[in-house]
């Protein structure tokens, strides 16, 4: 039986191989088959489904894989800060200067 064409996302969702997820679905198919006693029905591939995302959800709390993505989001966040201040500051210093020049035309 194919795998599901979403089965590359669930696994890198969860942190896992392809292949390992391919064997989970594969696992999740024979414990619906054992439940629902029929094969092909919409109450097999949910209960199919239902159980993959268990068995997924299963093995990636066995992982050791620290989550740093928010951690990263905020150090660019906070890295792009003196940026954002030298560029307001350029602006700002640009405006004065154009309002200078602009006095200084009109008073000569």
């Amino acid at each position: 039986m194919k795998a599901p064409k979403l089965l590359p996302w669930y696994a890198r969702k969860a942190g896992v191989s392809v292949e390992r997820a391919e064997a989970l679905w594969r696992k999740a198919l024979r414990e619906a088959t054992a439940d629902t006693g029929w094969v092909g029905t919409s109450e097999y591939w949910g209960v199919a489904e239902a159980r993959f995302l268990e068995l997924l959800k299963e093995e990636q709390s066995t992982l050791c894989a620290p989550h740093v993505e928010g951690f990263m989001r905020s150090q660019h966040r906070m890295g792009l800060l003196p940026l954002l201040a030298a560029e307001q500051m350029f602006t700002a210093m640009a405006a004065n200067w154009q309002r200078f020049c602009n006095q200084m035309s009109k008073a000569a």
